[in-house]
């Protein structure tokens, strides 16, 4: 695999940054090519090198987000409910700017059904079918009903400042889920 060369990745994330620190300030609609060339301090022929307009910026960085989940969710799902969670808990503080935007943002308003459809499609093989607590239970049902409450958890927990550390949300959540599931 070739190595990307180090300015293009750092134009890139210059772009990004733009754009997240941006819709903070103002609608994405009202958000110029110009404007994200300004804050990231290259020129606006620059964006269209890499991206086809502003809402293609986006949807990469949204993009960018939801397969770094995904590819967590690959080996998290294989540990306890505590265990599995704590590095998203962790991942969302990490990324505080582009989550606390994106839950908020009237301009994004696609990436929360992106978010929900990642995270009702990772719960699939959560549900518990073994003991039988789930018997009389339509697993659409359960899908939504344990995706929608653990996203509304972290949608919560970011647009108030992350009250509780990451540590605590998943353990709080965990056992949460474990008991749905």
């Amino acid at each position: 695999m070739a190595k990307v060369d180090r300015r293009i990745l750092k134009s890139q994330e210059a772009m990004k940054k733009a754009v997240i620190e941006l819709m903070t300030e103002k609608n994405f609609d009202e958000i110029t090519i110009q404007d994200i060339a300004d804050r990231a301090n290259i020129n606006r022929g620059t964006i269209y090198l890499h991206y086809q307009d502003k809402f293609d910026l986006l949807d990469k960085l949204i993009e960018t987000h939801i397969n770094e989940l995904r590819e967590m969710g690959e080996w998290a799902c294989k540990l306890d409910w505590y265990s599995g969670l704590l590095p998203f808990f962790e991942y969302f503080e990490k990324n505080y700017l582009f989550f606390s935007t994106m839950l908020a943002s009237k301009g994004a308003p696609s990436f929360r059904t992106r978010l929900l459809d990642y995270i009702t499609e990772g719960f699939k093989g959560e549900i518990d079918r073994e003991s039988g607590k789930n018997a009389d239970l339509s697993e659409e049902v359960m899908l939504q009903y344990a995706g929608t409450a653990y996203v509304g958890v972290i949608e919560w927990w970011i647009k108030n400042g992350m009250p509780h550390p990451p540590q605590v949300m998943a353990k709080q959540v965990g056992v949460m889920l474990e008991r749905s599931l």
